[in-house]
């Protein structure tokens, strides 16, 4: 069984450009509309994965996970006739800091705007540095799942 245990913050400056390991543009698409567990279909770099995750604490952070890599032309399939529309479209950045990766999401299209940092823990009390560029913890606030985001879109919030 496998644990995801990750807090995300919002991105609150572009001082994260300078450590940029790598950068991938992503597609995801969801084949369920659960709050609380999700399968999705995501695409990157010609590659493709299936990813089940399923809540298992009520703090939002800890997540049954399990991802498996399948073929790239049944990934298409699967987004263009069973995903929910409209897709997650993004580009993550890798980015290194205080000896962990962070997944800086900079989303495209109808989140336009969002930019979300996501580090992955070994425990949920597990210490990290938290950077400079690292705004408010939003790790508890259903509106950023990526999930939710195909609903309600970043731009049609109210600011």
């Amino acid at each position: 069984m496998a644990i995801e245990i990750e807090r995300k913050f919002l991105v609150k400056n572009t001082l994260w450009k300078t450590q940029v390991q790598s950068e991938t543009r992503l597609q995801q698409g969801y084949l369920t509309e659960s709050p609380k567990r999700s399968v999705r279909i995501r695409t990157g770099n010609e590659r493709a994965f299936l990813n089940i995750k399923s809540q298992t604490s009520e703090n939002g952070i800890e997540r049954l996970e399990f991802e498996y890599e399948i073929p790239f032309a049944d990934a298409q399939q699967l987004l263009s006739q069973a995903a929910l529309k409209p897709f997650i479209e993004k580009t993550r950045y890798k980015v290194l800091h205080a000896g962990f990766i962070w997944d800086l999401d900079v989303f495209e299209l109808e989140n336009k705007g969002l930019i979300v940092a996501e580090i992955e823990l070994e425990s949920a009390d597990q210490a990290f540095e938290l950077p400079a560029w690292a705004g408010a913890e939003v790790s508890d606030d259903p509106r950023y799942y990526n999930m939710n985001l195909i609903r309600h879109p970043y731009s049609q919030w109210e600011k």
